[in-house]
């Protein structure tokens, strides 16, 4: 039994790191063709490089519904939402001594953030989550790409000169790094249904936690990059374009394939703490500031999270 674990969780390991690593190479290559065709530098930004990051949650999520394990979704959305404010806001606040912000968050883009969290807390709280549903969230996606495209700015584009003779390099990149991105996402839900079974525990507690944290590792490290070289507000703006994606299409598209399982567990504990978490970073950047105390409280919250799920509290 033991070395089936071990087997099975270094194959974890290995295509969560490749589904990860897939999907920057597929947001690096698709940016480049999408100069290349004269997409417009902000569409290609909006449609690429803000999904990118989400791409591991979106892929696993549905090969957890090809191999029937419909209740990895959700696990895998509430855990990477929560991650996302909890971990990568800490991370962002503390390694930039305190976080400025010069946009304003609070005209629309906090308001869509808790918008897609009660139209996600109001779909699930019957512990189903429905076509028609999956419908309203992909619905509510939309809305939300009208409104960043509707809020373009000239700055926004930006003059990058597409290349001159025909990507064949990022062609390339591209197509093996599609087969890195099905395979990787193939073989993370296989792994954590294998390692659910031998554990005999739940699958969502697995892609509640580990699952949900590995597919957040890109959010992660684009966040502290961005605080290293002092543009932490890039860090905020990646976490709230995320979660309003992993709330809206993360469990819209899986769910217009099934009717999705919605944990009792993530119900009790897990919703609780993402409604927590969204209200708690809406408060927090009210005004544009957000200090390394503020960022360590939230490296509490997600400790706090962790052990309530694991029964450690």
């Amino acid at each position: 039994m033991t070395s089936v674990i071990l087997l099975w969780s270094v194959v974890f390991v290995i295509s969560l790191a490749a589904l990860i690593k897939s999907s920057d190479y597929f947001t690096e290559s698709a940016e480049v063709l999408g100069l290349f065709f004269r997409f417009p530098s902000f569409i290609v930004g909006v449609l690429l490089l803000s999904v990118g990051t989400s791409l591991p949650e979106l892929l696993s999520s549905l090969f957890a519904v090809f191999d029937n394990s419909s209740e990895i979704v959700f696990g895998n959305v509430l855990g990477s939402n929560i991650a996302n404010i909890f971990l990568i806001v800490g991370v962002a606040a503390v390694f930039s001594k305190g976080i400025i912000l010069e946009y304003d968050l609070t005209r629309v883009d906090l308001p869509l953030l808790l918008g897609s969290a009660l139209l996600l807390i109001l779909a699930v709280i019957n512990q189903q989550f429905s076509q028609g549903e999956a419908i309203f969230c992909i619905l509510g996606y939309i809305v939300y790409l009208f409104y960043t495209l509707s809020h373009r700015t000239e700055e926004d584009d930006i003059d990058n000169p597409p290349p001159q003779t025909f990507p064949i390099k990022e062609t390339i990149i591209l197509i093996i790094s599609c087969i890195g991105l099905y395979f990787g996402a193939n073989y993370t839900i296989q792994s954590v249904i294998k390692i659910s079974e031998q554990l005999n525990v739940g699958k969502h507690i697995i892609a509640v936690s580990a699952v949900a944290l590995g597919t957040s590792l890109p959010e992660l490290i684009v966040s502290l990059n961005a605080a290293r070289k002092g543009n932490a507000e890039m860090a905020l703006g990646n976490v709230v374009g995320s979660n309003i994606f992993n709330s809206l299409v993360v469990m819209g598209i899986p769910g217009l394939i099934a009717e999705l399982e919605i944990n009792q567990d993530l119900l009790i504990i897990g919703l609780p703490f993402f409604a927590a978490g969204t209200l708690l970073f809406y408060t927090v950047t009210q005004d544009k500031h957000i200090t390394q105390w503020e960022g360590l409280l939230f490296f509490v919250f997600y400790g706090l999270f962790i052990a309530k799920f694991f029964d450690l509290v």
